[in-house]
């Protein structure tokens, strides 16, 4: 099993109003919109795999696993109190798709903590969820015995989601670059590229540093039928796309040409200043079988870059250090820029 089993909490719910909720412990309100035909509900001590949509009360998108593609494993823990999220989740069964509201005064009330900040207005978060699998522990089995037995399920369940992810990557690339129209070239590497404007002057070498406006974003489309982007150097892009982070600095972003992965780090040498390209980065170029943040594993990415600046190093000094804007999930020292 995957040892960073995500523990989902009461702060990171949400939902959208409907006239046929149902009233559970704690102010809960609840819909199921599909039952998994009777099947045994969710107990304290099981394993539970599921999708689920993130929303606040003005129905806007906080998180999804279904952009990364990847359905989230956590055991089910013992209730804090009536009507939080380990609860909730006894209301459902295997198969079960349900959206539900979390009353924010309540857990407020009962955890004597305030209402998180994205929250302090609303009176409910908000979760859509599909429970994908529920792994019960058999009667009077030993704990060892069923941990053993979850941790083979979910290995193997996991591997048979990668193989999916790497499997499908090819066809994302064509079907992005079909969708779009677009006239790529194709270095050796296996980078795919268009370039919009070639620039003028030196091109950028490693070790170089560039100053660069960025947008990075998925090939696959989003419910809004948008492709959705996970990081970008401007903030009117960020605030439209909600990945918008205050405080963080936005505009230009200088870099060092070599420190980011391997396929930005090639198209960004494949430009002179003022030039602009899109990069398609397959995975094997990216963030690999691993991912990162909202990166999911096996996904290729696309780029939109345009070279500002290029500074070369002053003789016998160092290059300036990259001080790139990391992808959503990660700092910029993190070891997963660009």
């Amino acid at each position: 099993m995957k040892k960073s089993l995500v523990i989902l909490f009461a702060a990171t719910l949400g939902l959208a109003a409907c006239n046929t909720e149902k009233k559970g412990p704690g102010g809960l309100l609840y819909k199921i919109h599909k039952s998994g035909s009777g099947k045994e509900k969710i107990a304290e001590g099981d394993i539970v795999k599921l999708n689920f949509i993130q929303k606040n009360e003005k129905d806007s998108v906080l998180g999804s696993t279904y952009d990364n593609e990847q359905a989230q494993v956590f055991p089910v823990g013992k209730k804090q109190y009536a009507g939080d999220m380990q609860d909730v989740l006894t209301l459902f069964g295997e198969g079960d798709s349900a959206t539900f509201k979390i009353n924010l005064d309540t857990m407020a009330a009962q955890t004597k903590q305030p209402k998180p900040e994205q929250f302090k207005n609303d009176k409910y978060i908000v979760f859509t969820v599909k429970i994908e699998k529920v792994f019960k522990k058999g009667p009077k089995e030993a704990d060892s015995t069923f941990q053993k037995r979850a941790g083979d399920f979910f290995q193997a369940d996991f591997k048979a989601d990668m193989d999916k992810k790497k499997n499908a990557e090819e066809g994302k690339i064509k079907a992005y670059i079909a969708d779009n129209n677009l006239k790529v070239q194709t270095s050796a590497s296996g980078l795919q590229y268009v370039i919009t404007n070639a620039g003028s002057g030196v091109k950028a070498v490693d070790g170089d540093t560039v100053n660069v406006n960025y947008t990075g974003k998925f090939t696959k489309k989003g419910d809004d039928k948008k492709y959705k982007i996970f990081d970008t150097s401007d903030e009117k892009v960020a605030k439209e796309a909600k990945v918008h982070q205050p405080g963080r600095p936005y505009g230009p972003t200088k870099m060092v040409v070599g420190g980011t992965v391997p396929g930005f780090t090639e198209a960004l040498k494949l430009v002179g200043k003022g030039g602009k390209i899109t990069a398609i980065i397959p995975s094997k170029l990216g963030y690999g079988e691993q991912g990162g943040g909202p990166i999911a594993p096996y996904s290729p990415l696309v780029f939109e870059i345009e070279i500002v600046d290029v500074i070369k190093p002053k003789a016998g000094s160092a290059p300036v250090a990259a001080t790139p804007a990391a992808p959503a999930g990660h700092s910029a020292n993190d070891g997963h820029n660009h």
